[in-house]
């Protein structure tokens, strides 16, 4: 589970929310920020560290070779996408290499958000955030899911994906019951929006009711 709450006085509560690929998550992020919560998608500070000329380009390059750098400077994703997906190690290499970036960009923004609403909830949607250890610096973790058979599914469609291709994404996952152990809370998005929105709704009323206690 995420880390114990923190006692303090006017602080954003950190909020975590993660789930394996196809299963809705970036959904409950989205109703999360109509809320009123502060989302950061890691997809997006992903993208942020593999910039032109970054640091974070330079040492995936050094690790995986140049020719995943298109001529223009930027990530070459589908020509590292098949290297990593294949190979477990490599897999781990990359996120070894790239999380540690991720990590500090996704701190520097939960700060900023918290200079100026110190009383606000701040959320960070990412997929390995269990992978990669960073979901202990979180006060509250939520797990989203859904049954396998669904979760097979939508990605097939979302990605235009084989069933192999979408199973062999899945696989490169940690499972979604190992995932599920680590939850404050969970969301199932299996009966569909309709109710995963509900669950969501629930979920926030809870975390406000935290922020306003503290």
């Amino acid at each position: 589970m995420a880390t114990q709450l923190r006692k303090f006085i006017s602080e954003m509560l950190r909020v975590g929310l993660t789930g394996s690929i196809g299963v809705g998550k970036s959904f409950v992020a989205g109703v999360l920020a109509e809320l009123g919560c502060h989302v950061l998608d890691a997809d997006i500070t992903a993208r942020e560290v593999v910039a032109p000329g970054s640091p974070g380009l330079l040492a995936t390059a050094a690790a995986f070779g140049d020719d995943i750098i298109r001529e223009d400077g930027t990530l070459d994703r589908e020509r590292l996408g098949a290297i990593v997906f294949a190979d477990a190690d490599k897999r781990q290499s990359l996120n070894a290499i790239l999380h540690p970036y991720i990590i500090a960009q996704q701190d520097l923004v939960m700060q900023q958000w918290e200079e100026s609403d110190p009383n606000g909830i701040a959320v960070i949607d990412a997929a390995l955030m269990i992978e990669s250890g960073g979901y202990k610096r979180f006060d509250k973790l939520i797990v989203v899911y859904c049954d396998p058979e669904i979760q097979i599914e939508r990605l097939m469609v979302r990605n235009k994906l084989s069933r192999e291709a979408a199973e062999q994404r899945i696989n490169a996952q940690m499972p979604q019951e190992a995932k599920k152990r680590f939850a404050d809370y969970l969301i199932d998005t299996t009966l569909g929006f309709a109710t995963a929105r509900t669950n969501t709704e629930e979920v926030f009323a809870k975390l406000r009711s935290l922020q306003s206690a503290s």
